[in-house]
């Protein structure tokens, strides 16, 4: 096996392990340490270079960001079963009623509500597929508008920040949490509008698909709607204050708004009497548990990146995608099909994982805001939540829809906003300033990059000079353990 050949081999041999369906984390760390001893067993890397990874699960540990997404996960758990979303569909349902599409209108509104307070699609989903559902189909509801605008209005959770996701690429591109969060509130909103816009259309061609409340079913009126709606919009406006408003002003970091989220999400279920023991261990032992699945992928995905980096994978993924046509317009049109069909077969947090370190050092290199980058790949992952055969928004609505909902027509609804999330990502690509016209600052940091990782290779406990080996097995050994002996020299100054 040629050097050259290692990082191509190396990067496919990972998808293989994925689409069998092998773990993730631990597909990862068996590619990253087979290939690390192919490539140590035929001199084509050197020992010294796993030396870092005791360092990079340091690294990960003593990580500040992503301690937020414990918090911003409980008190998406925590509000969830708090009663904050049965009666804000209620009541915004009452006051859209009379229009028609008023259900479907109250569930995007309630939709982005909760995505400003949990940040979580399983929590929005399966509240408003429980609450909403039902309601919409008793009064004539269409099962795919239906359908659709639900899953659909819970994966703004992915977009409006707390978003978890926009977490793990700020943490990933090496970027800020805060930044990341402004870049993505209007490309949010607008997609809020679009779909509030595609059920207006809806209404206009086919006005029997979605019906307005009758008469009988709109129960508060007058003075005792707008009381009611005042009381249920109170607590998850301030709720939204306490956690984004202070991150936007600059008074707390990112997971400082989590940790105040998750004692605001406490607050709310104590006072609607929903606290409980019981609430308290379902919340945390879900919280434990996501937590402890993200962990274990970073700590794989390093393990990996080690060994990529050793092979100067990062150079075989710069030379693929720096060289298309198009410069930075084709780079990104590229990636963001790329990620489109990815998004069939992986998760949001396997992508951002895995092909996102690899790409940070392209955008980089094609002077591409990394803030920009990161919300469009926000946007576009967005819809592998939306689209078969690892939908994960379906799945949660399949799973608390009623036994007459077919799967086919939840797939069918959930189309259009699948296409109306890549229009998005086209007009964001068209239009940087929806991103970056947001941003506090255009500080961008590099995050852990290949000289700090392997800088880790000397604090390990190597403090002896690198040496190249006097005699290499062959042409292709000596040229890769030249390679080799050069990253890690460039790497730890010596």
């Amino acid at each position: 096996m040629s050097f050259e050949m290692m990082a191509p081999i190396m990067f496919g041999s990972l998808i293989l392990f994925l689409l069998i369906g092998f773990p993730v984390a631990f597909s990862l760390s068996a590619v990253g340490l087979l290939f690390s001893w192919i490539g140590i067993h035929f001199d084509l890397l050197r020992p010294e270079l796993l030396q870092a990874l005791p360092n990079q699960v340091y690294d990960i540990m003593r990580n500040d960001t992503l301690l937020a997404i414990p918090f911003f996960t409980f008190m998406g758990l925590i509000l969830e079963r708090s009663g904050m979303a049965e009666d804000m569909l209620d009541t915004i349902g009452q006051l859209f009623g009379s229009i028609r599409g008023g259900l479907a209108y109250a569930v995007i509104f309630v939709g982005a509500l909760l995505a400003a307070t949990t940040g979580v699609v399983a929590a929005s989903v399966i509240s408003m597929g429980l609450i909403s559902l039902p309601i919409m189909l008793r009064y004539g509801y269409d099962t795919r508008i239906a359908t659709g605008v639900i899953a659909a209005s819970g994966t703004l959770a992915q977009i409006i920040p707390p978003s978890l996701v926009l977490i793990v690429l700020a943490d990933q591109l090496g970027t800020s949490v805060g930044d990341m969060y402004a870049g993505a509130m209007i490309p949010g909103l607008t997609l809020v509008a679009f779909y509030a816009v595609f059920i207006f259309l809806v209404t206009l061609v086919k006005p029997q698909l979605a019906p307005a409340l009758p008469p009988e079913a709109r129960t508060l009126r007058g003075i005792a709607l707008a009381r009611r709606v005042v009381l249920v919009m109170i607590p998850p406006l301030l709720l939204i204050f306490l956690v984004l408003g202070t991150i936007f002003l600059g008074i707390a970091t990112p997971t400082e708004g989590g940790a105040m989220g998750a004692v605001g999400a406490l607050a709310l279920a104590l006072i609607n009497r929903k606290l409980s023991l019981t609430l308290l261990r379902q919340a945390m032992d879900s919280t434990a548990k996501l937590s402890t699945f993200v962990v274990f992928i970073l700590i794989g995905a390093r393990v990996f990146r080690i060994a990529f980096l050793g092979v100067d994978g990062d150079k075989w993924v710069e030379h693929l995608l720096s060289n298309l046509p198009g410069g930075a317009t084709g780079f990104l049109i590229t990636v963001n099909v790329l990620v489109f069909f990815l998004a069939f077969f992986l998760d949001f947090f396997e992508i951002a994982f895995i092909l996102v370190p690899l790409l940070a050092p392209v955008a980089q290199s094609l002077d591409i805001n990394l803030i920009w980058f990161g919300v469009i790949l926000a946007v576009n992952m967005q819809t592998s939540f939306m689209h078969p055969p690892f939908g994960f928004a379906l799945f949660y609505l399949r799973s608390v829809a009623p036994k007459e909902v077919k799967s086919t027509d939840i797939y069918w609804g959930a189309i259009p906003y699948v296409l109306q999330q890549l229009i998005m990502v086209g007009l964001l690509i068209a239009f940087p300033s929806l991103v970056t016209g947001s941003l506090h600052s255009e500080k961008i940091n590099t995050g852990t990059d290949a000289a700090t990782m392997l800088q880790q290779v000397d604090d390990a406990g190597s403090s002896a000079p690198l040496e190249v080996p006097a005699e290499q097995s062959g042409d292709a050994s000596a040229a890769g353990s030249d390679q080799s002996n050069d990253l890690l020299k460039e790497l730890t100054g010596q």
